[in-house]
């Protein structure tokens, strides 16, 4: 849409559906179904067109310090991130669920409209094509979409699960959301600290290690955090890896294509990766039922932690199959 519509339309849409996602969310608060409409389809509608206008525009400003760029954009989102979490839980506390997504939803247009009004293009795209198949001719895109397809299957089971975590643990509510708070400050910090690795050592290689270090992380770290030093370890780790994810993907496709062409990729990986996000977490819940859920205490969670910790790994052998297999002429370039 980005190429149809513009980057500030798109944005203004997205924040808007974010916004309004939240706030009927807050009247729909006893029926799951109006849950999923509002918080699901809403607010996931509002959440992924954002996402998109951040990741290409600026594609369109910066070509050398590209990383640094796209880290420090992505990094707000786990500033955020980190802020509602600890806000929410507090709103909760006091008001209750309601009037929290209420007040969320209301705050978030508040701040979100006035940015999009900031938002302008340097070379808007004039395209109408929404998918540009012949990508897929390209052994060097498949497997980057194939690794974006199996990382995100992985990337949100530690934010969900960590609260459900910290419960099984005999720990505080307080606890889980300051353990989800550091998980997206963490983010923050990976997003800006791999960008800056991208501009210096090639993205598709700062790809790889972030992969890499989020399977690592869920394989030998997650299943032995029994207490809550151990635990903050890993959430620190994982946060850092997990966010350096979002914000390096943009810049190796930017390398590769383009501000030109970064939309039409773009477009089409974020796509490709729905699956994950919407069936990754879930999965892991299932997984976890299937082992006695909560009931069998902190055990119970490692079947599902070695399936998401796997699908990371997949991604890294994927990208670092791509790394050896790249041709001379965009080797240069990543």
């Amino acid at each position: 849409m980005v190429t149809t519509i513009g980057a500030q339309k798109l944005a203004l849409l997205g924040v808007s559906l974010l916004g309004l996602g939240e706030i009927l969310g807050g009247f729909a608060t006893h029926n799951v179904g109006a849950l999923f409409v509002t918080m699901g389809v809403v607010m996931g509608v509002g959440t992924s067109m954002c996402f998109m206008t951040v990741s290409v525009v600026p594609a369109q400003y910066f070509l050398r310090k590209r990383g640094l760029v796209n880290g420090i954009v992505f990094a707000s989102g786990g500033l955020g991130g980190a802020a509602i979490s600890l806000a929410m839980e507090r709103l909760i506390d006091k008001l209750g669920p309601a009037w929290t997504l209420r007040i969320t939803g209301v705050l978030t247009l508040a701040t979100g409209l006035p940015a999009v009004w900031l938002i302008k293009e340097r070379s808007p795209v004039d395209r109408k094509k929404l998918v540009e198949w012949s990508l897929f001719a390209s052994l060097w895109f498949d497997l980057l979409f194939a690794s974006g397809v199996l990382a995100t299957f992985s990337l949100f089971v530690p934010p969900f699960f960590l609260p459900l975590y910290c419960q099984s643990l005999g720990l505080r509510p307080a606890v889980g959301a300051a353990t989800v708070a550091a998980f997206n400050f963490s983010s923050a910090l990976g997003r800006i600290g791999f960008g800056v690795l991208c501009d210096h050592l090639g993205p598709l290689n700062i790809l790889f290690t972030t992969l890499l270090l989020n399977g690592i992380s869920m394989l030998a770290l997650w299943p032995f955090s029994g207490t809550l030093a151990p635990l903050v370890v890993f959430t620190i780790w994982n946060g850092v890896a997990s966010g350096g994810f979002f914000a390096v993907i943009p810049t190796v496709i930017g390398s590769v294509y383009g501000s030109q062409e970064v939309p039409e990729a773009m477009g089409m990986i974020v796509t490709g990766c729905a699956g994950g996000y919407i069936m990754g977490a879930p999965i892991a819940g299932y997984i976890l039922d299937a082992y006695m859920g909560t009931e069998d205490g902190v055990a119970a969670y490692r079947p599902a932690m070695y399936y998401a910790g796997s699908m990371s790994l997949g991604a890294a052998i994927l990208v670092g199959f791509m790394r050896l297999n790249i041709d001379s002429n965009m080797m240069h370039r990543l």
